[in-house]
């Protein structure tokens, strides 16, 4: 086996074995971590809010998605990224969503700064605004939290870990070249 060969080889099993994630934002793809399905204990449609985070050359993005029954409805405003530490990180809105299949997707930019927080510090909720007109048989609109939990219920007994440790996947991101 000839020396490019057997590199093309291990990087083929690598990235089987490791399982790259990527996030496309504006045609560009970037290297992401693992989808976390954040429970909205009072988004009645789903319950569930996809998280995602990806690295870019300016610092990162966040990718938030929630069922809809309506592609008029979107996620708008700024949101609110609440740490584990007490303290928030606020992403502004730059328009940056599409509807992809029978989700709404909102993308939000994180700075270097940001990034580097994000590294340490493990997310505990996300709080965010789901803009549209209601009516008696659509998805709902307004103020919802996504609470970083694997599952609505647990008990005191369970061994495994209740929440995502997102500040591994993040730090992991700048690990993968």
């Amino acid at each position: 086996m000839s020396k490019k060969s057997a590199a093309f080889f291990f990087c083929f099993i690598t990235s089987v074995l490791f399982g790259q994630e990527s996030m496309t934002v504006q045609s560009k793809s970037y290297s992401a971590s693992p989808t976390w399905n954040f429970m909205c204990d009072n988004y009645v449609l789903s319950g569930i809010a996809t998280i995602q985070i990806a690295k870019s050359d300016k610092g990162g993005y966040l990718k938030i998605a929630v069922e809809t029954n309506n592609s008029a409805f979107s996620i708008t405003g700024n949101i609110y990224v609440d740490l584990k530490d007490f303290t928030a990180i606020v992403c502004t809105d730059k328009g940056l969503r599409t509807i992809e299949g029978n989700q709404m997707v909102s993308y939000y930019a994180f700075s270097q700064t940001e990034m580097t927080r994000l590294q340490k510090v493990d997310i505990e909720s996300i709080r965010f605004f789901i803009n549209g007109k209601a009516t008696s048989f659509s998805s709902q609109t307004g103020y919802f939290t996504a609470s970083n939990k694997k599952k609505f219920f647990h008990t005191a007994y369970e061994g495994n870990t209740k929440y995502y440790e997102t500040a591994a996947a993040v730090r992991d991101l700048f690990l993968k070249k």
